[in-house]
């Protein structure tokens, strides 16, 4: 659609914005819930609509590179290369916030994260609307982010007032955070831009130590660092060691969890109604996992994937993490619509973008973690 027909379009989402509202709109990551970044009292509508702690940052959106500078107090000399190279895009810039920026927004931080989105839909909201957008994700705090307006809808249907329909989300997991504050520029989230894309551009990047873990701080400077996050319904078990090891390991747990021997066999309670088995105490098993763990599981037991107590949500190939990252969530939101009561999942290599895939998945395991070799806890 032309950029004046997007324009015109989005007018009244753009009013409620205005008007202190929220807006839940598509980016390049993942489905934003809006409010004006100006206005307290709207950007107050976002915690209690997502159930978010007011100690977690928001995001600020700005639909142009000269809007920067209402929105910080300085702009380091970094910012001119990172927003050449990756704005608009997913990247978010965490700089010294300006006085036009209330506290809620920064959780009482003096620095801001602030995002140039890519998505036509994104930046003609934010432009037509005239005001900086605050938005996090637009999922009840805590669970999978959302990549469609249907998993908006999900959980947030009745807590806001507009949700416009861009179709899925492209990149499927949030921007990476960057933060220009400190003495190195330093990664605390990643995401849709790579460590390595980063370092391309400004040398000296770095990032935290332990992308899986809840920090402690008090203050964390970006979202995604001190809360439970992306987090289906059931428990997920992520297992980590070499492909090989991980698939069958993945198919072992499974085995138990339903109660199924190496022959096929369950426990002798509880028939599914089409006379498939059901897992033993009533377990029902999520797998989440590649096309080949899927391969893996098929050639060694494919009576497994039969079964009406075993889900199966493939996210991809190994050999494209890109699509990986894309898939994530919506898979991890279909085992919840299966009602699994646990998820098994495979971990991935951290190059590229799948550092930011095996972030979600740390987070999401919760500690629930099984290292298949000394080196793999590196």
């Amino acid at each position: 659609m032309p950029r004046q027909s997007l324009l015109e379009a989005l007018a009244e989402p753009a009013r409620v914005l205005r008007e202190g509202g929220t807006v839940a709109f598509p980016t390049e990551t993942v489905y934003g819930l809006g409010a004006n970044a100006l206005d307290p009292l709207a950007v107050g509508k976002i915690f209690a609509a997502k159930g978010r702690p007011s100690d977690n940052p928001l995001i600020v959106h700005i639909a142009r590179l000269d809007e920067l500078a209402a929105v910080v107090r300085e702009v380091p000399d970094a910012v001119s290369a990172l927003a050449g190279a990756f704005w608009p895009g997913p990247l978010t810039l965490v700089l010294p916030k300006s006085d036009l920026i209330p506290a809620s927004v920064t959780a009482g931080l003096d620095t801001v994260g602030v995002r140039m989105p890519s998505h036509p839909v994104a930046s003609a909201l934010i432009e037509k609307a005239g005001v900086p957008v605050a938005a996090p994700s637009a999922n009840v705090s805590g669970r999978p982010s959302p990549t469609t307006a249907q998993h908006v809808w999900a959980d947030l249907a009745g807590r806001v007032d507009v949700i416009v329909d861009g179709g899925p989300a492209g990149i499927g997991v949030e921007s990476t955070v960057l933060d220009l504050t400190g003495d190195a520029p330093t990664v605390l989230r990643p995401g849709g831009v790579s460590l390595e894309q980063l370092a391309a551009v400004v040398p000296g990047v770095r990032a935290l130590d332990d992308f899986g873990g809840v920090t402690d701080v008090e203050s964390p400077r970006s979202p995604g660092l001190k809360h439970r996050h992306y987090s289906p319904r059931a428990p997920l078990k992520l297992f980590i060691g070499d492909h090989a090891a991980q698939a069958e390991a993945i198919l072992q747990e499974a085995q138990r969890a339903i109660g199924a021997g190496e022959d096929g066999g369950s426990e002798p309670a509880g028939a599914g109604l089409s006379g498939r088995r059901a897992g033993a105490g009533g377990t029902k098993v999520g797998l989440l996992v590649s096309v080949e763990t899927l391969d893996h599981i098929r050639a060694r037991r494919p009576d497994l994937l039969e079964r009406e107590d075993v889900v199966l949500s493939a996210v991809g190939s190994r050999g494209a993490l890109e699509g990986v990252a894309s898939a994530l969530f919506g898979r991890m939101r279909e085992l919840d619509q299966a009602s699994v009561s646990l998820i098994l999942a495979e971990s991935y290599p951290v190059a590229g973008i799948g550092l930011a895939v095996m972030n979600r998945l740390m987070r999401a395991a919760g500690g629930r973690v099984v290292f298949l070799c000394e080196e793999c806890r590196k």
